[in-house]
């Protein structure tokens, strides 16, 4: 268990960096106007230079892949319940995410700010979550009929 942790919450900390750069890259690219944009410029002011910026959002985006690597663990909790997994899950991530996207300036620093962040975190939260429970659903499905077929 131990063991796995580990290797989820560095993976985790891998694909947080990559998202990361791949969210600029995406950023810059759909901007359109051949700059590339590592980080929000009001980060770069907050820290004094644009490297010391990017350096934290690298820092952050790992730590918040790792949150998400690590607490995917939540979801082999055979003796709990989907309900307890995915609130457990979700409160957990919620939390890092927020810290993260509000420290990063991916969200305008207001109530208004944080709640529109917020329902869109929630809203793609929910749609990954059905999505991964209907393909669970139908290879249980794929499961059970082979067990079927075989008796």
């Amino acid at each position: 268990m131990k063991k796995e942790l580990i290797s989820r919450i560095f993976v985790g900390l891998l694909g947080g960096i990559v998202l990361s750069y791949l969210i600029t890259i995406g950023i810059s690219i759909s901007l359109g106007d051949g700059t590339y944009y590592p980080c929000v410029p009001s980060l770069a002011e907050r820290f004094g230079s644009e490297i010391l910026a990017v350096i934290v959002q690298t820092v952050l985006s790992a730590f918040l892949g790792a949150g998400f690597g690590g607490s995917s663990l939540i979801w082999e909790k055979d003796d709990w319940s989907l309900l307890k997994q995915t609130g457990v899950y979700f409160a957990i991530v919620t939390v890092l995410m927020i810290t993260v996207a509000y420290i990063c300036e991916w969200m305008e620093h207001s109530v208004r700010g944080v709640l529109c962040y917020f329902a869109i975190f929630f809203a793609i939260f929910v749609i990954v979550w059905v999505i991964q429970v209907v393909i669970w659903k139908r290879c249980i499905a794929k499961i059970n009929a082979k067990i079927t077929h075989e008796n």
